[in-house]
Formats: structure tokens, sequence, C-alpha cells
């Protein structure tokens, strides 16, 4: 096939746009030149910000997640948030005792809770517990430990210890990246800890993540998706993905939200 540079980039970048990735030894095939020359093609498209390279192969983008600031973060896709909070907390039901993990969903999703008879909530979440703390006839509980000032949340083996005591009937845990090979993934692996034992200690798993964090990977492993019970979140989602997710089980519901702008 017989091409020059700039042809070669621009089909790379639409089979990666189509596929979701590329390798090396594929392209080398396909355009038939060496891996040497691919390699130098994705090195100049990485510099570009067009792609990412990985292990002998090419993504759309960085799949490793940075650590922001709880008020980083409620500035980024307020409106998938706002809209998956409000679905998440109409899961709620009489007489059901949840866990709030943190986050900034999280925090959204108190915001929309109704005082419901009977309700308890254990929260890691400083803002959510104070949120939830001024409904009427709703019990709170605010897990101890070490204050994680980044997410205005409670880390550590005291919180561990007393959400060990407790049997939940939901968890709703907002997470840093989702992948389905390597799971739910938090930029903190003191957080992914207590993740895991709010996991043992609720019946039915829902995860709030929006689009963005689908193909992403952060520091801290939580699980594997076989825990997972449910996903919401928003209409970015890759169609690939959400039939993956659902081939393995989970209920994943989508809230529509008009995205512009999605191509890198």
């Amino acid at each position: 096939m017989n091409m020059n540079i700039a042809e070669r980039h621009e089909l790379i970048l639409k089979k990666i746009e189509n596929d979701g990735f590329v390798t090396v030894s594929d392209l080398s095939i396909e355009f038939d030149v060496s891996s040497v020359t691919i390699r130098k093609d994705l090195k100049l498209l990485e510099e570009l910000n067009l792609l990412f390279r990985s292990n002998g192969k090419a993504i759309r983008k960085n799949p490793y997640t940075s650590e922001k600031t709880v008020n980083e973060k409620e500035k980024i896709h307020q409106g998938e948030k706002n809209k998956i909070a409000i679905k998440a907390a109409e899961l709620i039901q009489p007489f059901d005792s949840i866990i709030l993990a943190s986050g900034t969903t999280i925090i959204e999703m108190a915001h929309q809770i109704k005082p419901i008879k009977g309700i308890t909530v254990l929260t890691a979440s400083l803002n959510a517990a104070l949120i939830v703390s001024e409904l009427n006839g709703v019990d709170v509980i605010q897990l101890g430990g070490v204050l994680r000032q980044s997410s205005s949340s409670v880390i550590g083996p005291l919180g561990e210890k007393m959400l060990s005591e407790f049997t939940c009937s939901k968890l709703f845990l907002g997470v840093d990246g989702i992948d389905l090979d390597f799971g739910l993934t938090t930029t903190s692996s003191m957080e992914a800890s207590i993740n895991k034992v709010m996991i043992k200690s609720a019946q039915k798993i829902i995860i709030l993540a929006d689009s963005s964090k689908f193909g992403r990977k952060g520091f801290g492993r939580i699980c594997g998706l076989e825990d997972v019970d449910q996903i919401i979140t928003d209409s970015g989602i890759e169609d690939a993905y959400k039939e993956e997710l659902i081939k393995l089980g989970i209920d994943v519901l989508v809230v529509d939200i008009e995205h512009k702008n999605l191509k890198l």
C-alpha cells in the first residue's frame, strides 16, 4: 500500500476512532512498512495529543487518571453528574440502609435525596453527611478515620472497622476509572481499601460514573466488574463498552445528555 506520511496518519486516526485502538504489528502489516516506521508515526501523533501509546498499541486518550481536589472535580461534567445523581437518588426505597462513598457525584446525589421513611445513610463523605443530615427522619452515620483533604472524606482502618459492623442494602460508589479488564479504580490506594470494605458491607453495588471514566485507570484498584450490580452513566458511553458491561450481567442505566466535541 503506497501512501505518504499524512495519508498514513489520517488512516491511523480513523482506525483508532472506529476500533478504539491500533497495534504496531497490525499497522505494520496493513501499511507494508516496518514497525520502526509505525512507532515513529505513533510517537509524532502522541506529541500532537492525538493518541496515547501503551504497550505496543495506541488508544485515543491517556487511560491514567491523576488526583484532583473536590473543588476541581465539581466543575467537570457537571450536567452529567447532576442527571446521574438524580437517577441514583430515585433508587432509594423506604427503610433502605445505604452507603454513600465519596466524590463529587456522590455529593451531588446527597443533594438529590428526599426525606424517605426509615432510611439510614452511612457515608465517608463529610459534605454528603452534612447535606443529608438536614433531611427530616433520615438517620446519618458519619464514618470515622483519617481525613483525606482532596476529597473531604475519611479513609483508614477506623472507618473500615466501623463498616464491618453493618450490612446495608445499597452502596452508591463513585470511581475515577472503569476498565473492562482491570475493573474499578480510584487515585488513592487507601480510598480503594475502604471502598473494598463498603462492597463487602452492601447487598447491591451501584456505580455512579460519567462516560469520561470508561477506559481510564487510577492508582488503586477497588474491585473487578464481576462485583458490580449496576452502573449509572450518561449517553456519552460508547456502545461497545455498554454492550460488554451488559454481557457481564451488569444493569446499565443511561441518562440522556447532549454531548458535543467528543472527537479528539
